[in-house]
């Protein structure tokens, strides 16, 4: 299907590919990894011929539709279902040609619409849409009533609408939810084209595609199978070259010794001769390179306090008098791991927002341990960046008191080393960013974490470094997040926003994913995403 050849390409100071090849197979899904800034993006770019190579070929098939999703849906007065019917190129051309058609041509047009089963592409795009949150009120509603986020899974639906011989996906769910990235996932499955995703969501990665493009060095290496096949084939492979290079290294260290101790010997010259030729003939075996992350410092609280952090009872929050939420009746104790499930817009951030004490109760009661501190991490944090700070000049305010060396030992412990600390934000990476935000909100070993999204900008190593944090960290937790993977093992509890409230979800997340799809299909009404209330744990009940 794509097939490249001898890659070469060079830009803003940097090789991104020296010589590299591939040979995708037609129909396969593929999902592309790599650290943060290796180049996978660039070859996206290069496939769709927004950049020119400096070297090699890249091919399609003759005749080939590459999409990708590069940016939000314009804000048309066009309505979203005609705007994905439009996506469909060939059945759009049809039907404009059904309006000027001579009379002997029509019955031409029909069968053509019929072969690309044209009647079903209403329900199909419809299908789409619910499935990437849309709701069928939507479907009517001019393109300039959504936001940008909503734009954006508009040219995702679009472009899984009009199937693409390659489509091209860059981290697709970062603009999805948890339930959108599931039924995305659920998706890609059944793609009946090729694709290439860029993704760092290790679920996805293990069940929507069917290898794994390895970019690294300027090299492209692909492996068969998910990112758990891929990571263990190549452990396997490391350990093996590690192996090859230490017995290579015995080998020519034993015949560089027969050579120095009798090169000069004429009975031995013979044999010397032969050793230094075997020596010169042995390729060297590159010594394996670990591409190593730092590690996420969110120190546990010095001491517990006393549970429970905070109980809430007919308690109703939100904006301007109006509420978002209402009937909240919850408690979070001291060590609680819980995992916020609900669609956009269902009010997951406002519950945040309320937990970490930045906004206050419409009505009801909340009980809250007065000393309890909280570090609260949210999206907003890292586009309120001034782009003009340093990581020192922002940690300089979270800490005046601390020393100018305390200051720089802490960054490089956040995973920024002396060239970045005095970088501007403008020119630090998304998951540098984050990295440097998620620590700082945790620098004071507070009580309760509150993380709304922690993962967008963080490639997988660096997630699963979070992920360790998270564990060895002694205090609550809400988690908020589209990584079904991080959820997993982080959570021991499952709240969810739905119907105006928050209450337990009474299943695990993969009864959550079913539901999840059955909704998609239009088998089960929103009420069905309501746990049942019948089991509840000791840690669901208030104290009397």
């Amino acid at each position: 299907m794509l097939q490249i050849d001898d890659l070469v390409f060079n830009a803003w100071g940097r090789r991104f590919f020296d010589h590299a090849s591939l040979n995708l197979p037609p129909n396969a899904k593929v999902g592309l990894v790599g650290r943060n800034g290796v180049g996978k993006t660039t070859l996206f770019r290069l496939i769709l011929g927004d950049l020119m190579a400096d070297g090699g070929e890249i091919s399609l098939p003759k005749g080939s539709r590459v999409a990708s999703v590069d940016q939000e849906h314009p804000a048309t007065p066009v309505s979203l279902l005609d705007t994905i019917l439009a996506a469909d190129t060939l059945r759009q051309a049809l039907h404009d040609e059904l309006e000027t058609a001579e009379p002997e041509r029509m019955a031409d047009i029909y069968n053509r619409l019929a072969e690309i089963d044209a009647d079903r592409a209403p329900a199909r795009a419809g299908e789409i849409l619910a499935g990437l949150g849309f709701s069928t009120a939507d479907l009517a509603r001019p393109m300039s009533e959504f936001s940008g986020g909503w734009r954006m899974r508009v040219a995702l639906a679009a472009a899984l609408f009009a199937e693409p011989d390659l489509l091209l996906l860059d981290e697709p769910t970062n603009y999805l939810d948890l339930e959108g990235a599931m039924w995305l996932e659920a998706r890609l499955r059944k793609y009946p084209n090729a694709a290439i995703i860029i993704s760092h969501d290790r679920e996805l990665l293990n069940n929507s595609v069917d290898a794994i493009l390895h970019l690294r060095e300027g090299k492209l290496e692909l492996y068969t199978g998910g990112y758990d096949d891929f990571e263990r084939r190549r452990a396997e492979k490391a350990r093996l070259q590690t192996a090859s290079r230490a017995k290579q290294e015995a080998e020519r260290a034993h015949l560089q010794s027969f050579v120095d101790r009798f090169k000069a010997k004429a009975s031995k010259a013979a044999q010397a001769q032969s050793r230094m030729k075997r020596l010169a003939k042995l390729e060297p075996i590159a010594a394996v390179i670990e591409e190593r992350v730092a590690p996420f410092t969110l120190p546990s609280p010095p001491r517990p306090l006393a549970p429970p952090l905070m109980r809430l009872e007919a308690a109703s929050v939100g904006y301007d008098d109006v509420p978002v939420l209402r009937n909240l009746n919850l408690r979070l104790d001291v060590d609680d791991r819980i995992g916020l499930l609900g669609v956009n817009g269902a009010g997951k951030s406002t519950f945040a927002k309320m937990a970490a004490g930045a906004l206050g109760l419409q009505s009801g009661l909340m009980q809250r341990e007065r000393r309890i501190q909280v570090g609260w991490f949210h999206q907003h944090q890292i586009e309120a960046l001034d782009a003009n700070d340093t990581p020192l000049d922002i940690i300089r305010r979270a800490r005046p008191d601390d020393s100018e060396t305390s200051y720089r030992s802490r960054l490089a412990q956040f995973g920024l080393g002396f060239e970045k600390q005095a970088t501007t934000v403008e020119n630090l990476s998304g998951g540098e960013r984050a990295r440097l935000l998620l620590n700082l909100v945790a620098m004071a070993a507070p009580h309760l974490l509150i993380l709304d999204e922690p993962t967008n900008h963080l490639d997988i190593d660096s997630r699963r470094a979070l992920l360790d944090a998270l564990n060895d960290y002694q205090g609550a937790v809400i988690l908020i997040t589209h990584d079904r993977s991080l959820m997993e093992l982080v959570a021991d509890r499952l709240w969810l926003a739905a119907d105006g409230t928050v209450v337990p979800f009474n299943g695990d997340m993969d009864d959550y994913a079913r539901l999840v799809l059955e909704r998609a299909k239009g088998g089960s009404a929103p009420s069905q995403l309501r746990p049942a209330k019948a089991k509840r744990d000791k840690k669901q009940k208030f104290a009397a």
